[in-house]
């Protein structure tokens, strides 16, 4: 078996710290990569050299890997200058930042820089994402940084000054002067962040709206918009949301293809103003609009040459219109709906675009997971394996108004830091979720994972509108009060990856993830005297343990192995030594660390049954388990897990192709029953908590501490470890307590158990006598 690494629930539990203590907010932002922006100015400063930032360093892998990769065309003749390098007098920002500040380079981020212009907008936001003080005149050290939302944080990432240049100018984006700076270093931060220039590559307006916003975007088919679309835009230019368009492709060739009236196909444009002016007798809707290329502007109607201008009142000409190549321009909106595709709204707060009043939404965040063979499910058309993807529920309290029973809430899918791993060969996966009502038995639980047989029964409330391999996906609903489970997936099962749910109410509403509570039902086992045990049992296991009249972990291994070796309709590879000394040590009642005959006797009809639940689950008689019938094995035979520890379970026992065999299936099934057992002995409280001292827990549980130095969580008296059962799986703590020491930083990395080991890894420092 594969090693498992000691970092995922230390993690998250780290993660859940911060939170708490406000880390991630935008006015405590996560330092990215523990950099700290003041203290790495300040030493320079102090040393009076220029700021070199070794984790994004000026080199060919910065760039990229591929099309922007060692050797490539693109890339040749490029060099890393700082701004006082190749322009004689440098500026950060000239005269506040402004649209024209941002002209898209030799990089396919227009999508990035359609949302960058619309940040210009709304000052709040721009300096949200830009603080202020930063200069080339005034305490300049090579140095800035910027913030960013990336999943439910806020993380605020340091960069130098050196930018890739060709021929005296930069290579990516720069403003129409030249000689301002602030939107290439916005660039070079946001590369940063998704490990490479080339990783912008292509995208969504909507992610960058995101990811400067924190908000939460909603899409429109044009061809199937709301009759009200136009109110719906210009109530968001009033509320500050972002806005971006473009038009779709039909193939390949069409990729950036100019029509043509001089509108690209395949490409990014921002919605910077909304107007209505009276032409010809009648009120024209308008819409300015922006070609992050700088140039390249609408020829039809209203724009910077039309005769339409000549017939609107003089003041109004003179406020709106702009003769300029500045690739902005002006449209109709029947225009604008006939020839762009998709229109994509970043609400900030999220507000109610419906509605007149502005409403704050009422927000829940979640993150999670899809893992191959646990919680990675694939879509409705999947049935066997759907029920195995995360669930959580909303509870829709009220309606909307007194008038209306419906309630309304926006689910918003986002999968994670899919642009890091395009150096991998990966990129977004197809995603989209199902909403279903709970049914009456049971409303009010959170304790329960829905399981195959209820979605092969019920049909969906609401859904997504599509799968879609698009970073987000995101649906408005209105339902009646009540409870409803959101059922997130990719569209084929066993695609890994990361995700973050967000649900937005109108009103108040309850929303958390539903999971099994960690449960053991397992039968009691009957007191055997000998005389109970008849008596060809008996002289099976007197030929079986020789004279001494115990077996210990050679012969149990030599008998186990023989027994399955003879039913040909299961797969193993047959019991090794560790999972036979864990049989014993579950059923030796003398403590010798043998089994005698009536321990043997319990062991032997516990193996039995096991075989049985096998059987009964091995649905397609394959002799092996698949990952989900497991679970489902393992429900039957008493045990209810949390899909973290049925992660760890299948990491542990599954083979590459996720199938368990019978003598997998048994260890596992023991190690379950062995650390109930012992969690049962410790004496748990009515919250599943059992509390023992720094003594105890090196004594029983193969302590292993290990010395760091980083961030410190200063705790209390005693140690307290909630869900006893997963550490025979995992190997992280959840919390330290002692009065001499404190938790440093988790497990490191590096930290990984063999699949045998059975002990919590701990990271400490002593910090008093």
């Amino acid at each position: 078996m594969e090693p498992i690494c000691a970092t995922g629930v230390a993690a998250r539990l780290r993660s859940e710290w911060d939170r708490n203590e406000g880390l991630g907010q935008n006015n405590m932002a996560l330092k990215f990569l523990g950099q700290d922006f003041e203290t790495l100015r300040a030493r320079c400063l102090q040393s009076r050299c220029m700021f070199e930032d070794e984790t994004f360093p000026a080199q060919q892998t910065s760039l990229g890997f591929k099309e922007l990769g060692p050797g490539s065309a693109k890339t040749k003749g490029v060099r890393w200058m700082r701004p006082t390098e190749f322009c004689t007098d440098p500026h950060f920002i000239v005269d506040g930042a402004t649209r024209t500040d941002i002209c898209q380079g030799a990089l396919g981020d227009c999508w990035l820089l359609a949302a960058i212009a619309c940040l210009t907008l709304n000052e709040p936001l721009l300096h949200r994402v830009v603080p202020h003080g930063q200069s080339f005149h005034q305490q300049y050290a090579g140095i800035f940084h910027f913030q960013f939302w990336q999943f439910g944080d806020w993380v605020d990432v340091v960069i130098d000054d050196r930018l890739p240049v060709r021929d005296g100018k930069l290579l990516f984006v720069h403003s129409a002067e030249g000689a301002e700076f602030w939107s290439a270093l916005v660039e070079k931060a946001y590369a940063k962040l998704n490990g490479c220039y080339e990783a912008l590559s292509g995208g969504c307006t909507s992610e960058g709206f995101e990811d400067f916003t924190g908000g939460v975007t909603e899409m429109y088919e044009l061809k199937k918009a709301p009759p009200n679309l136009f109110s719906i835009i210009r109530r968001a230019v009033e509320r500050g949301s972002l806005m971006g368009c473009s038009i779709d492709i039909t193939s390949f060739f069409d990729m950036e293809a100019i029509t043509f009236k001089k509108l690209v196909k395949g490409h990014a444009y921002s919605i910077t103003g909304v107007e209505e002016v009276e032409y010809r007798g009648k009120l024209t809707k308008l819409l300015r609009i922006r070609n992050p290329w700088g140039e390249v502007e609408w020829m039809g109607p209203w724009s910077d040459e039309s005769r339409e201008w000549r017939e609107i009142d003089p003041s109004v000409r003179s406020r709106l219109h702009n003769c300029q190549e500045d690739g902005e321009f002006w449209m109709s909106f029947g225009d604008f709906m006939r020839e762009f595709s998709r229109l994509e709204i970043c609400n900030l707060t999220p507000d109610a675009l419906q509605s007149r009043e502005v409403k704050k939404w009422n927000t829940s965040l979640y993150p999670g997971e899809w893992r191959r063979g646990s919680t990675a499910g694939g879509c409705r058309n999947y049935p066997a394996t759907f029920w195995i993807n995360p669930q959580f529920k909303v509870v829709l309290k009220e309606p909307d108004t007194e008038s209306q029973e419906d309630c309304t809430f926006l689910v918003a899918l986002m999968q994670k830091n899919r642009r890091k791993l395009r150096q991998e060969g990966k990129d977004m996966e197809t995603i989209g979720f199902a909403v279903y009502e709970v049914p009456e038995e049971y409303l009010g639980r959170v304790g329960v994972h829905l399981k195959r047989d209820f979605f092969l029964t019920h049909t969906s409330s609401a859904r997504s509108e599509l799968f879609i391999n698009l970073r987000e996906v995101s649906s408005r609903f209105c339902l009646p009060a009540g409870e409803y489970i959101i059922v997130p997936s990719t569209y084929e099962p066993q695609k890994e990856g990361d995700f973050v749910l967000r649900v937005f109410s109108e009103k108040a509403a309850d929303s958390q993830e539903l999971d099994d509570e960690i449960s053991a039902d397992v039968p009691e086992e009957s007191v055997l005297q000998e005389s109970d045990i008849d008596e060809g049992f008996k002289a099976l296991f007197a030929k079986l343990a020789g004279p001494e009249m115990e077996i210990n972990v050679s012969k149990l291994q030599m008998i186990l192995n023989r027994v399955v070796g003879k039913h040909k309709d299961i797969k193993t590879d047959g019991f090794d030594k560790e999972a036979c000394r864990a049989m014993i040590n579950l059923m030796d009642t003398t403590g010798t660390g043998k089994l005698r005959l009536t321990d043997f006797h319990v062991l032997w009809e516990k193996v039995k049954r096991y075989l049985a639940v096998f059987r009964q689950f091995d649905l397609d008689k394959s002799g092996t388990m698949s990952s989900y019938e497991m679970r489902l094995a393992l429900e039957s035979a008493g045990f209810k897990l949390t899909n973290n520890l049925f992660q760890l379970i299948i990491l542990r026992y599954a083979k590459p192709d996720l199938n368990v065999d019978f003598d997998s299936f048994v260890s596992c099934l023991i190690r379950l029953e062995t650390m109930f057992k012992t969690f049962k002995s410790m004496g748990a409280d009515e919250n599943g908590l059992v509390s023992f001292s720094f003594t105890q827990v090196s004594l029983n549980c193969s302590l292993v501490i290990r010395h760091f130095s980083s961030k410190c969580f200063l705790v209390s008296s005693n140690i307290c470890l909630q869900h006893f059962p997963s550490l025979l799986f995992s190997s992280c703590l959840l919390i330290v307590d002692h009065p001499h020491y404190v938790c440093l930083d988790g497990c490191s990395s590096s930290s990984v158990l063999p699949s045998s080991a059975s002990c919590i890894l701990i990271s400490i420092h002593k910090v008093g006598p």
